[in-house]
């Protein structure tokens, strides 16, 4: 049986772990406001961008200079590089790893190819890493305060790359920010472009021709689509630790319940130990 020091010692222990962790869920939701105004900014315009490819796509379907896009041309997938979001630190449950499951059934799907990853976040590139996946490019600390340059340097190396040849497709893996309870995992292909169908058609009057806005949106599309990636990862990674830390708390002060009525026993214990001892050597001295 602890002493009575051992369990007051290791009530301390609790009680400041619980301290850190309510300070980590007060971080985790400032950071979380922030970040959420920024998802729901960015998605109009993602949607926008969607709806005028859309209408160009009806636009230019007669037109075969337009059909041979390099962005739009679709190749056997022989070579794929796949854009692994995640966080750069732990601490938010099962985000991290809920990721990397993702990463590796996407491997096991596409085993056929040359699979490339290009991570962005330390965990996703420490796993795999470790275990001795071509890991071609990686970006560490741009999700903390995710900047629209950082994205565009992302996006632009791979419109370069799928440009030359050197890769077939381009998939995204990240989460996506739902609620402060919710996140979702999307695997999507950037590259190349699929252009929506299915969006309500607009009567445009167009003052360059649509080749040409074609061929200058497509690229602003996937710059578009990168970043929107970094900023939902970066908000579902606050929500995910907010939470968690939210869970942290209540077991701690779970803990030091049990733990106090423990101490409390044992004092009792100790103290009706003592009375007996005491009884008992009056009674023998009589």
């Amino acid at each position: 049986m602890p002493s009575l020091i051992d369990i007051r010692r290791r009530i301390r222990s609790v009680r400041n772990t619980q301290q850190i962790t309510k300070a980590m869920k007060m971080v985790s939701a400032a950071k979380l406001r922030r970040a959420q105004d920024r998802v729901i900014a960015a998605r109009p315009y993602a949607a926008l961008i969607r709806k005028v490819l859309a209408n160009l796509a009806v636009a230019v379907e007669s037109d075969d200079k337009a059909a041979s896009n390099p962005l739009l041309a679709r190749r056997p997938e022989g070579r794929v590089l796949l854009l692994l979001f995640t966080s750069d630190k732990g601490l938010a449950g099962a985000f991290n790893a809920n990721l990397i499951k993702a990463a590796q059934k996407f491997m096991e799907e596409h085993g056929d190819a040359e699979l490339e990853i290009e991570t962005i976040g330390r965990k996703g590139r420490d796993f795999f890493r470790k275990r001795g996946a071509r890991i071609v490019a990686e970006h560490i600390g741009i999700l903390n305060a995710p900047r629209l340059e950082d994205a565009v340097a992302i996006a632009r190396q791979a419109i370069d790359r799928f440009r030359n040849g050197e890769i077939d497709a381009v998939y995204l893996l990240n989460n996506e920010f739902k609620s402060m309870v919710a996140q979702r995992l999307s695997v999507a292909r950037l590259l190349p472009v699929e252009i929506p169908s299915n969006a309500e058609v607009v009567d445009y009057i167009f003052e360059q021709p649509p080749n040409q806005m074609l061929e200058s949106l497509l690229p602003r599309y996937v710059e578009g689509e990168v970043y929107r990636s970094m900023l939902e990862t970066g908000a579902a990674e606050h929500a995910a630790r907010m939470m968690a830390m939210e869970a942290a708390t209540s077991n701690a002060s779970e803990m030091i319940e049990t733990l106090t009525l423990y101490m409390n026993r044992v004092r009792q214990a100790s103290i009706t130990k003592e009375i007996i001892e005491v009884v008992s050597g009056a009674a023998a001295a009589e």
